[in-house]
């Protein structure tokens, strides 16, 4: 059942993304993922709310936990059912259906193949999704295991625990919200980069503190990056992805997100252990994937990007195979 969910909440993740570009224009991605992801965080937050409120009167009722809790999945289906009726109602999608000649698994494969082969055309935008896979596992790592440094490095209670990620979730929702404006107005590259600088800061404070106060402020600090970098990832995406391609573009940055799922906690536990639950050096070794992401990220060059990606789109709808593009 787990592995059917992540599938399909893979999966629609990525077409989500892929209607970014249908939505806004090219001056606006940054504010309308913005606004995206910030509502997510906040429906999120809502599901969590709802299926409190079901088990705290469930206990009320005299009823165990065990039996409650499965009911709380028939609320977040709900939730999941009436938040999608506006798209399914009012979303009317521009793009044309393309005819799969040899079949829609085989079609899709070979235009997967076409790509890695002609990845030179898209250097930047396969730059930036390697710069996505390095810090995307930074962010994995600290969302996964936050719960536990907070545990087992800073002392906090399950209550305290379960507070801070509440209030962590609002930080992360306005720093999506807010930071789509700035991304707009002071570029994509800047923007993430100012967004690794903040998780770069984040992962010192978290090292350096002592107390509870400079932990909170560190992850708050990380709510606020956290919700900045995802949605301005996925607007650059939208930026660099040629315009007939966006859901296999889509679809290979929510690979290379899931990909760092992977590796963010593995690393985390891997320095763990190797200094004996040193939790500290663990935090402090994952600033280390949002140093390569910045390096990688200053390669960058969006507008030859844009030119690449906006060429593809003109040859393919002239029928002729993708070229290399000159730098």
């Amino acid at each position: 059942m787990s592995l059917i969910r992540n599938f399909f909440f893979g999966t629609g993740e990525n077409l989500i993304a892929a209607f970014l570009p249908e939505l806004a224009k090219s001056r606006a991605m940054g504010r309308v993922s913005g606004w995206g992801w910030s509502l997510g965080y906040l429906g999120g937050l809502l599901s969590l709310g709802l299926c409190l409120v079901w088990l705290s009167q469930a206990k009320a009722a005299g009823r165990s936990t065990a039996e409650a809790v499965p009911e709380t999945m028939l609320i977040t289906a709900a939730l999941f059912a009436v938040a999608s009726l506006p798209t399914f109602l009012f979303l009317r999608e521009r793009a044309a259906p393309q005819a799969a000649v040899d079949g829609i698994c085989r079609t899709a494969w070979s235009r997967l193949a076409s790509t890695l082969q002609h990845a030179r055309q898209f250097r930047d935008l396969s730059r930036f999704l390697v710069c996505t896979l390095f810090y995307q596992a930074g962010i994995a790592a600290v969302i996964t295991l936050a719960a536990i440094y907070a545990q087992e490095a800073m002392h906090f209670t399950t209550h305290d625990t379960l507070v801070l990620i509440l209030v962590v979730n609002l930080t992360a929702a306005c720093g999506a919200f807010g930071f789509g404006y700035v991304q707009d107005r002071i570029g994509h590259v800047r923007a993430i980069a100012l967004t690794l600088c903040g998780w770069m800061l984040m992962i010192v404070l978290a090292w350096l503190a002592e107390g509870a106060t400079l932990f909170w402020v560190a992850a708050n600090l990380a709510g606020l990056c956290m919700g900045a970098s995802q949605s301005a990832g996925r607007a650059m995406v939208g930026f660099l992805a040629p315009p007939s391609r966006l859901a296999e573009f889509f679809g290979l940055w929510g690979f290379a997100v899931k990909l760092a799922s992977i590796f963010g906690p593995l690393t985390y536990g891997l320095v763990t252990w190797l200094s004996g639950g040193n939790h500290r050096q663990a935090i402090l070794f994952t600033g280390v994937y949002f140093a390569v992401g910045l390096v990688l990220l200053s390669g960058v060059n969006m507008a030859r990007g844009r030119r690449s990606a906006l060429r593809s789109d003109r040859a393919g709808r002239r029928g002729a195979a993708p070229t290399a593009a000159a730098g």
